[in-house]
């Protein structure tokens, strides 16, 4: 199987959220879809195992919120790599309270949809969550929504694991190849996202200049996928 066709599918990339007061959380998701016109009605696959999930079949609504592209690592990290069980996602960010008492994040966003739960399908792993829109709004006209390719191929991201499309790599840790005095020094892997920080690539967009080795990265830098931070990063053997 090729599994570089399944990148060919189109995608966006949302924040999805549920809960009610107190009780809330939201993830990272790259399947939604509108299914009917009228009445408005959109659909989501939902990991079993996200914390929401349970939100949502606790509340019978959830909302989606589109990332524009320019969204940061830290706001997909938060949401994307992080488990609501554990921390408060919505610490921190901007959001409204829908008619549903759902959580909607406005934070990087460029429109969002109110959902209430009319039907769902258990397909396995993950549950397929059809919610009938009962109020949405555009936040920027103008802005340009952030896709799957763009931040797999411009961004250099990767699936979380619960996502729908994510693929496991034959081997999580690629070899590394091994290095002399003269070289750079080894790459390091993110042990959050998976991203490989390469000396000779650098990241142009968070500062550091390619030729920089990873131990003369400042100490306050972040993973340019998930906004993890430098001790998270660990050697590749």
């Amino acid at each position: 199987m090729n599994t570089e066709a399944f990148f060919k599918i189109t995608y966006g990339l949302y924040i999805v959220s549920s809960g009610n007061g107190s009780k809330k959380s939201g993830y990272i998701a790259n399947t939604a879809f509108q299914v009917t016109a009228e009445p408005p009605q959109i659909a989501i696959a939902c990991n079993k195992d996200n914390y929401t999930s349970g939100l949502i079949q606790e509340s019978k609504a959830f909302s989606i919120s589109i990332l524009k592209q320019e969204a940061s690592p830290e706001i997909i990290g938060k949401f994307g790599y992080k488990t609501g069980k554990v921390i408060n996602k919505f610490e921190g960010t901007t959001f409204l309270t829908g008619i549903t008492g759902t959580p909607i994040v406005t934070d990087e966003s460029i429109a969002w949809f109110e959902c209430k739960v009319v039907n769902k399908f258990d397909v396995g792993s993950h549950i397929i969550y059809v919610g009938e829109i009962i109020e949405n709004d555009l936040l920027e006209a103008d802005g340009e929504p952030l896709t799957y390719d763009y931040y797999r191929n411009e961004k250099k991201g990767k699936a979380p694991k619960n996502a729908p499309t994510y693929i496991k790599p034959e081997n999580e840790k690629t070899e590394s190849k091994t290095f002399s005095t003269k070289d750079l020094g080894p790459k390091y892997q993110c042990m959050v996202c998976d991203h490989i920080y390469d000396p000779a690539e650098g990241d142009p967009d968070g500062g550091i200049a390619p030729g920089t080795p990873f131990e003369d990265i400042p100490d306050d830098w972040i993973c340019p996928v998930c906004g993890a931070e430098k001790a998270d990063f660990e050697i590749m053997e």
